[in-house]
């Protein structure tokens, strides 16, 4: 079992359609894959069709996080299993305060399943908090989406401070993979954007296209693009994706 935590302390770069769309598309090949979204505006929940009002507190990562408890029972959507996430996730920032190796209690837990997935794939939330840290510290390697604007650079010193801090934790985490996102190449700005990402990021993957129509419109219908938009080109920009990740976490699909 591989765990993959994508990560930004950034928002809206694209971490969680990244999470949604690559974990489908490596479910297609095959591989048993978990998502869990610990993010408490719970996009990774919603983009999968699942009603935030059916989530209970407790069918989330919160008694995990908080109290070491094991995994609960994973919701099944679109071929994936889901530990789907709601707002009240957001408690567990001051749950985890005071109890000793919190921060390790999703790691110590996803032991306990590894022998019925081959992929985990955690959709991290936008911030550096205790729910961010719980994340990178369950991973084994750690996925990047970086947007192709002037945030997405400005971005970098932070992310480089954040992942640093997270190696105290586990000093043999890495960045498997840079993903430069909403790349429009009749930008001169998103242009030199990704030549100062090229220059300075490795491994770096191809830019993901800005195609927002059809992104925002399969967000809304609660599917990945495989489902909603299958066979056009953002799909074959996803499925583009899905070969870069499976070749940098190693997986056979």
């Amino acid at each position: 079992m591989i765990t993959a935590t994508v990560f930004n302390h950034a928002g809206g770069a694209g971490k969680t359609s990244l999470t949604r769309d690559v974990g489908y598309e490596l479910a297609l090949t095959g591989l048993r894959v978990l998502l869990i979204d610990l993010d408490p505006q719970a996009n990774l929940t919603t983009w999968l069709g699942i009603p935030v009002q059916d989530v209970a507190l407790s069918g989330t990562v919160y008694p995990v996080a908080t109290d070491g408890q094991p995994l609960p029972p994973p919701m099944y959507v679109h071929g994936l299993d889901l530990i789907p996430s709601q707002v009240d996730l957001a408690l567990a920032e001051t749950g985890m305060l005071g109890v000793p190796g919190s921060q390790l209690f999703l790691r110590q837990a996803l032991e306990t399943v590894r022998d019925r997935y081959d992929l985990v794939l955690i959709d991290s939330p936008p911030s550096v908090g205790q729910l961010a840290i719980l994340g990178a510290a369950a991973a084994d390697r750690l996925i990047v989406p970086i947007p192709t604007r002037a945030k997405g650079l400005h971005a970098l010193p932070g992310l480089q401070k954040a992942t640093g801090l997270y190696r105290r934790l586990r000093p043999e985490l890495e960045v498997a993979l840079y993903v430069p996102t909403f790349y429009d190449a009749r930008r001169s700005h998103d242009r030199e954007v990704l030549e100062t990402l090229q220059a300075h990021l490795s491994p770096l993957a191809e830019p993901v296209p800005d195609r927002a129509a059809v992104w925002i419109d399969s967000n809304l219908a609660g599917e990945p693009v495989g489902v909603f938009a299958k066979g056009s080109p953002v799909h074959e920009d996803v499925l583009r994706l899905t070969s870069r990740v499976a070749a940098a976490l190693g997986l056979s699909a």
